[in-house]
Parts: C-alpha cells; sequence; structure tokens
C-alpha cells in the first residue's frame, strides 16, 4: 500500500485543480536510480494505466506505481511540507536505509 497523508491530499487536489485535470487523472509514483544516494523518486499526473501497475486508494486519492517501484515504496506515505525548512512533497519511506541530506534520494 501506499499512503496519502492530509496534507499531500489537499496540495494535490489544488493542483489538479489549477491544471484542469479530470477523475480520469491519477497520481503516479515511481523510483528511478539517480541522486546522490541512488534511487530518487518521480510524482506525475497520469491518465494511462499499463498492464503491471499497482493500484492502491487512500484518502480519496488513486495513486499508481509500476510493480518494480512498488517494492521501494510499500508502505511509503506520500506528505506535503510548506515549513521554512523546505517545501515539496515528501515521501515518508519505511524502507529507505538512508537519504542524502536534500531529500532528493535514498538508498535501501
Amino acid at each position: 500500500m501506499i499512503f496519502v497523508a492530509d496534507s499531500a491530499k489537499t496540495k494535490l487536489g489544488e493542483i489538479m485543480k489549477a491544471q484542469n485535470l479530470d477523475s480520469k487523472y491519477f497520481v503516479r509514483v515511481s523510483v528511478t536510480s539517480g541522486g546522490c544516494s541512488g534511487l530518487t523518486y518521480k510524482l506525475d499526473f497520469d491518465n494511462d494505466l499499463k498492464p503491471n501497475d499497482q493500484e492502491f486508494l487512500d484518502n480519496d486519492i488513486k495513486v499508481v506505481t509500476d510493480l518494480k517501484s512498488f517494492l521501494y515504496l510499500c508502505n511509503t506515505t506520500l506528505e506535503f511540507s510548506s515549513g521554512l525548512d523546505g517545501k515539496g512533497f515528501i515521501f515518508n519511506n519505511p524502507n529507505a536505509a538512508r537519504a542524502c541530506a536534500c531529500g532528493e534520494s535514498f538508498a535501501v
């Protein structure tokens, strides 16, 4: 399961409304190689399901990920921070053994 915190739900709703995205769109999260710790999160809006996609509904937000990424993202909570220490989406990932100082990449 991939979870969506209230803070992320609110911000995702604002972005979808601003971009005129209808209910056919969902949040796609994935993990790619890169960053100083080796793996990087990617977050997009999409409306095209692929054959091996894993679909989750949490807090009224549909989150989709490919099977390979899900192995890294299992039980991750997507959050949003607008505080002084940084603004943006945060992946609270219990599978990450370490993360870089900026929080953009992680390792397992």
